[in-house]
């Protein structure tokens, strides 16, 4: 049987998701169209293992690929050049000290000339998340200078990383 994309109502963000289950097999993992931003609407998603990605160009868009990238705290292997940077302590590393700077850096277009996925109303949205609690940052500053850093969604015992950027070596790490 072939999948169809669900569309959700945008003015209910109480609507569930459709299984994961039913996920397109191309494009991979697209799953619904449509809905809200809202913080209840993410929080639903990110709980059943979707995310949203889209760009200004595109109607709100929900994902769920399988297989997914799992890292396991425990499992994590630094590499020798990691370890180097660490111990110089080269950047002074913080957390949710500066999430809107960090979701800023993340937006910016890439080197390579391609847009950016994270559009004023996701950048909002992820902002709105942070204020309850809901996404984090961390962040690496170099001289006082914010020059990398990464946000994501904590859900219980789960992180979903989302964006990162950097604008020096081995500050996105």
């Amino acid at each position: 049987m072939e999948s169809e994309l669900t569309l959700l109502d945008r003015f209910d963000p109480q609507q569930p998701f459709p299984d994961v289950e039913r996920a397109l097999a191309s494009p991979d993992g697209l799953l619904a169209v449509g809905g809200c931003l809202s913080s209840q609407r993410l929080i639903n998603a990110y709980r059943s293992g979707i995310f949203p990605w889209y760009n200004d160009q595109q109607p709100l868009l929900w994902w769920s690929p399988d297989p997914r990238l799992i890292l396991l705290p425990g499992a994590l292997k630094i590499s020798r050049s990691l370890g180097k940077v660490i111990r110089r302590s080269e950047f002074e590393v913080t957390f949710d000290r500066d999430f809107a700077g960090v979701i800023k850096g993340c937006a910016l277009p890439r080197s390579d000339g391609a847009g950016t996925w994270i559009t004023d109303a996701m950048s909002q949205a992820y902002i709105t998340l942070h204020h309850q609690g809901v996404a984090h940052s961390v962040e690496a500053w170099y001289e006082q200078q914010l020059v990398g850093g990464a946000y994501g969604v904590a859900i219980g015992a789960v992180f979903f990383g989302e964006s990162m950027f950097c604008r020096r070596s081995n500050a996105s790490k």
